[in-house]
């Protein structure tokens, strides 16, 4: 892991990660790319509603303010939970027509 992505970890360890694992989810980095930060938002964070808000007013304004020299933006890269994956594996295989 090169050095700015260990700057942005350690912010989404102390400002992130605390309150989105208060409410079950989790934060997987991606990639940097000219300014944007990919990630995968997990747990109950992955296809929440809220999810959108939470990346503008959590993740985005915290990496934003603690390093705007790196972080421009945050773009979630849309994740399907494997126990969603294996709902679907079970439908396909029992409706199968």
């Amino acid at each position: 892991m090169n050095e700015d992505m260990k700057r942005i970890e350690a912010v989404l360890d102390e400002k992130v990660r605390p309150a989105l694992r208060a409410h079950g989810g989790e934060i997987e980095t991606d990639r940097l790319e000219n300014g944007v930060l990919y990630v995968k938002l997990l747990g109950q964070c992955a296809g929440c509603p809220s999810a959108d808000l939470t990346n503008e007013t959590l993740v985005e304004a915290e990496l934003k303010a603690a390093l705007p020299e790196l972080v421009e933006k945050v773009a979630v890269i849309q994740t399907v939970s494997d126990e969603l994956w294996e709902q679907a594996r079970r439908l396909l295989r029992d409706h199968h027509l």
